[in-house]
């Protein structure tokens, strides 16, 4: 189950990803060629164009994409077909000659995604700052057509089916683009009435928009939501068995969907007001279905935040008359000197306006070890630490009671752990070294044990006692030799005895490595001071 749930949310993850990738067009830094492509292909249904094609239209239509060659159009087109914005068409190329052939055979189409956010992206350019009217008209008509659909669904032997697939369908229709000029509205109300800049002449139109305009609004909301919600409430029973009986009259492409079993796997987005949702969506912008209030009642909540805003800017021009709050004139001007300034009367207004003079550099000694020509650049000197009293207070005093000492048990816990694994790690070092002596070409020895051996045997031979004239074979030869060497560690136990044979080798074999020693051989055993305690012990 849980398997099953992560992949299916990875699944969803990715489909949005892709989704959203189609958006991307709109930010990229060629965003006005796309947006001029993406033109072109919508300006046209159910057609597949080739470049020729497309540049001939965006040379017909002009602006920034109009010059644009074969090549470059192009690379265009096939990143709009990796977002997602358009597909390549699969449509049969009929040619007269290969260089026909050549420019005709990449084609490309719209896909459903590219045109849907293309057609949003284009409301949005044409009229994103257009305060919208709304359609208040269309709610008389929803409340009519929803009291004669009940009648007609309540009386005897139903309503039609075609009757009821064309009233249910003008029902949502009329529904939907009244909500979405109500939220169009009220967003730019929001945009427009948080500015606080607004002057007697703005505040007047914007105050008889609240009074008379949406006060209209929201008094005609008032009136007929009752009545809506009452038709709905007599239909509600009744919408499951219309609904079933609408889909057995005309299902539309459902039937697609059904027979997607076997043949096509198809995605049905089905009309407005023939899914359940629909109505139970349209109930509860009427009525309070869930406990958490009904979009009438976010309605009238808006309508008060609004009327506070504008209260709170008529406070404001009252004080801002009587000289007590706005500086708003004399920003204004003072913004306009900037922008005629040149830039070094602008950097003076900038000091005089709001105090930003030139640093100021206290005599603090640099360290002790350091040493500063007194001809060096504050700017590329070294920097020196100021206390942070003396930044903050002027003075070096101390202020408050000390700090309490810093607790390190824990960090010296943490030493006192390493230093017994440490010790522990060698003192099993030792023992393996004492186990393997005499038979080193039979083991092979750890690192841990291979590193104590080298150290050992680096002071044992740093430690050695040479002879001149040693005797080889009965004869004595000039030179140094190897009588013997020893090293011990007096905390391990451990002695390790060196001599010189001539032609013995001894082979070291180690987790990191073979090392062989010619004319050495190792012992090694333990100290002097531990055999006595041994001994000792074993007496006692």
């Amino acid at each position: 189950m849980g398997a099953s749930a992560s992949g299916a949310g990875q699944d969803a993850d990715e489909e949005a990803r892709r989704r959203l990738n189609a958006y991307t067009y709109l930010s990229a830094p060629e965003r006005l060629e796309h947006v001029a492509i993406m033109r072109v292909f919508c300006g046209t249904l159910l057609a597949d164009l080739a470049v020729p094609d497309v540049m001939a239209k965006l040379r017909q239509a002009g602006g920034s994409a109009a010059g644009l060659d074969a090549d470059t159009l192009t690379v265009r087109l096939e990143q709009l077909v990796q977002w997602g914005n358009l597909l390549r068409s699969s449509h049969t190329v009929n040619a007269s000659s290969i260089s026909e052939y050549q420019r005709s055979r990449s084609r490309y189409q719209l896909s459903k995604l590219g045109e849907r956010i293309h057609r949003d992206a284009d409301e949005v350019l044409a009229e994103a700052d257009a305060a919208r009217e709304v359609s208040n008209e269309l709610l008389a008509l929803v409340e009519r057509g929803l009291r004669e659909l009940a009648d007609l669904v309540t009386a005897p032997g139903g309503i039609e089916p075609q009757d009821g697939l064309e009233r249910i369908s003008t029902l949502f229709v009329q529904f939907t683009e009244f909500a979405d000029s109500i939220r169009d509205f009220y967003a730019y109300l929001g945009q427009v009435l948080s500015r606080y800049d607004l002057d007697s002449a703005e505040y007047q139109g914007f105050k008889e928009l609240l009074l008379d305009y949406v006060e209209a609004i929201t008094e005609d909301v008032a009136f007929r939501a009752p009545r809506i919600s009452a038709a709905l409430d007599t239909l509600w029973p009744h919408i499951p068995a219309l609904l079933d009986r609408l889909d057995a009259h005309s299902q539309g492409l459902t039937a697609l969907s059904a027979q997607g079993e076997s043949r096509l796997e198809v995605r049905i987005q089905r009309s407005r007001g023939r899914e359940f949702a629909d109505w139970e969506g349209l109930r509860g912008w009427f009525s309070d279905t869930d406990g958490q209030g009904s979009q009438v009642d976010q309605l009238r909540d808006a309508t008060l935040r609004a009327l506070q805003s504008l209260l709170a800017n008529a406070k404001r021009m009252l004080r801002s008359a009587t000289g007590e709050m706005s500086r708003r004139k004399d920003l204004l001007r003072l913004a306009r000197w900037f922008d005629e300034a040149a830039p070094q009367d602008a950097h003076d207004i900038a000091v005089a306006a709001f105090g930003l003079y030139g640093a100021r550099h206290l005599g603090i000694p640099p360290a002790t070890d350091e040493v500063v020509p007194a001809y060096t650049s504050w700017w590329t000197g070294p920097v020196v630490e100021v206390p942070v009293a003396l930044r903050e207070r002027g003075s070096r005093a101390q202020r408050g009671r000390a700090s309490a000492v810093e607790d390190h048990s824990a960090q010296k816990q943490r030493l006192r752990e390493a230093a017994r694994q440490r010790a522990a790690a060698r003192a099993a070092a030792a023992d393996e070294l004492r186990s393997a002596s005499g038979r080193f070409a039979e083991v092979r020895l750890t690192s841990p044990a291979l590193g104590l051996l080298l150290e050992l045997l680096a002071t044992a031979l740093g430690n050695a006692q040479f002879s001149r004239n040693v005797s080889t074979g009965g004869e004595r030869t000039a030179g140094f030799g190897l009588d013997s060497a020893s090293s011990e560690d007096a905390e391990l136990h451990i002695r390790l005895t060196v001599r010189r044979t001539a032609g013995t080798q001894t082979m070291l074999y180690s987790a990191d490595g073979d090392l062989l020693l010619d004319d050495l051989e190792l012992n090694i055993g333990r100290t002097s001071a531990a055999v006595d305690g041994e001994a000792e012990a074993s007496v006692s």
